[in-house]
């Protein structure tokens, strides 16, 4: 049972890592913990890492950072970030950034468990210009006030934001974001974003 994929998580709360190492040893994982990102950049083996989960604020190198320092070592591997409610805008700067996936607090094991395994089976996702056709392709179908709310979410900003400045209700807003979730085939936010950044948005 020694060749399960290993997942390194990475969180500044004792409890938060207690729970996600209870939850991924039970679904055949292998977890190894870190208290920061700084400490997880100093005894990680580079090649044995397969998939890491982090939160996104903690003290020292926050999670873009550490994104951004696993990029430039190299091949890079996947990195699923855990955000506050507040944080998505940090979460779509991560993903800019070249994390795979994020996740808002509070979630569903199930979320996570799915982002993991996604994270695992799309590597090595679909390069360059093909990723961006199919991108392009999964967005042809918005209309322009679409696009409008799409562009401010890959901003980072707020319904309440996008509504002031399209001077329309945030109910509206939201409508339009459940029609780029259905219109895309998005799951998640975080793949709404993907798609997004994929086309050049």
């Amino acid at each position: 049972m020694e060749d399960r994929p290993i997942i390194h998580v990475i969180d500044d709360d004792a409890a938060m890592r207690d729970s996600l190492a209870f939850l991924l040893d039970v679904n055949g994982y292998k977890v190894l913990l870190y208290e920061s990102a700084n400490t997880f950049l100093e005894q990680a083996p580079t090649e044995a890492v397969t998939c890491v989960v982090s939160d996104i604020r903690m003290p020292g190198l926050n999670g873009i950072e550490l994104v951004q320092r696993l990029k430039s070592r190299g091949p890079s591997y996947p990195v699923i970030l855990i955000t506050g409610h507040g944080d998505v805008a940090l979460a779509v700067e991560a993903m800019k950034a070249g994390a795979v996936d994020f996740i808002e607090k509070p979630f569903d094991d199930a979320d996570i468990l799915e982002a993991i395994r996604s994270a695992l089976s799309v590597r090595p996702l679909i390069q360059g210009n093909a990723a961006k056709k199919d991108a392009e392709a999964r967005l042809s179908e918005l209309s322009p006030r679409e696009w409008d709310v799409l562009r401010g979410l890959v901003a980072g900003r707020i319904n309440k934001v996008i509504a002031h400045e399209l001077n329309i209700s945030p109910r509206t807003v939201e409508v339009y974001r459940a029609n780029l979730m259905a219109k895309t085939g998005a799951r998640s936010m975080s793949e709404l974003m993907r798609i997004a950044l994929a086309a050049g948005l």
